[in-house]
């Protein structure tokens, strides 16, 4: 009986055939470099639009804080941002995000809660999340209280810190104001913001910051501009009330308009399409 021997064809590049159509090491990293190279360049080019605009507004660029909204993205994309430079980051859903949060433990990064936040999650958001942007009811924020006023006790039990200590610990907040009439949307009316400002004022545990706002999307993103304007306006009457020191943070802002957000005020933006791509389909 003959000897069998394991024959390996070659491919006119030097590559046996029954490797073919394997993607070896080498190519995976060089692949995973395109791929940071392509986020690095995206983040490049936001940071050139904000830039600009700030300057035509007579701004600081580093005034302005940039927030990767990470909706459907996987938790890889959002560590290449992070290595790119981005420190902030923002969710839409409680859930997405447990599901991402255990492998970027490591990151140094801000979270924020950018989506409508459900009050039977106030819990679970309270202990994921630095900022929780989206409060638009009493009853919401009360409910954001209480969860906060627990974790914290939990907290201090747990890190063996003071209850006076884990009494400091406030948690940040703004109010999503409704800028667009469908009534699908979340936000607090123009005509209740006022009473919800001043009850969340009272609340220990949460450090309102500001107003969050979503207009409709218009194609054309100077049709957006009195929506923005308008939330500056309501921010401004609301410290004529409360005080010139509350209210500092305008979040408005996104892929397509942000640039007229800040001129018109915006303190922060939510970027997400512009620096990610497109939202994967699901």
């Amino acid at each position: 009986m003959g000897r069998k021997f394991n024959v390996c064809l070659a491919t006119p590049q030097g590559t046996p055939a029954r490797h073919r159509g394997r993607v070896g090491p080498r190519a995976r990293i060089r692949a995973m470099d395109d791929e940071i190279k392509t986020t690095a360049a995206k983040l490049v080019a936001v940071r050139e639009r904000l830039e600009r605009a700030a300057s035509r507004a007579g701004r600081r660029a580093e005034d302005i804080t940039l927030i990767g909204v990470s909706k459907s993205h996987p938790a890889e994309r959002i560590r290449e941002l992070y290595e790119a430079g981005v420190r902030h980051f923002g969710e839409n859903r409680v859930q997405e995000w447990e599901s991402k949060r255990a492998t970027l433990a490591d990151l140094d990064a801000t979270w924020h809660l950018v989506g409508h936040l459900q009050s039977n999650k106030a819990a679970r958001a309270v202990k994921m999340f630095h900022a929780i942007d989206s409060v638009d009811s009493i009853a919401l924020a009360e409910r954001v209280e209480r969860a906060a006023r627990d974790s914290h006790t939990e907290g201090a039990e747990d890190r063996a810190i003071s209850n006076r200590a884990a009494q400091e610990i406030r948690l940040r907040v703004l109010v999503e104001v409704r800028l667009d009439p469908a009534a699908a949307k979340s936000g607090v009316s123009d005509d209740e913001l006022p009473g919800l400002v001043e009850a969340m004022l009272r609340l220990e545990r949460l450090d309102l910051r500001g107003l969050m706002g979503v207009p409709p999307y218009r194609e054309d993103a100077e049709k957006v501009r009195p929506f923005f304007r308008h939330l500056r306006e309501l921010r401004d009457s609301l410290r004529l009330k409360f005080g010139a020191e509350v209210l500092p943070i305008l979040s408005m802002g996104m892929s397509h308009d942000f640039e007229v957000a800040i001129e018109e005020g915006a303190t922060e933006i939510r970027v997400g399409t512009a620096l990610f791509g497109q939202r994967s389909k699901r």
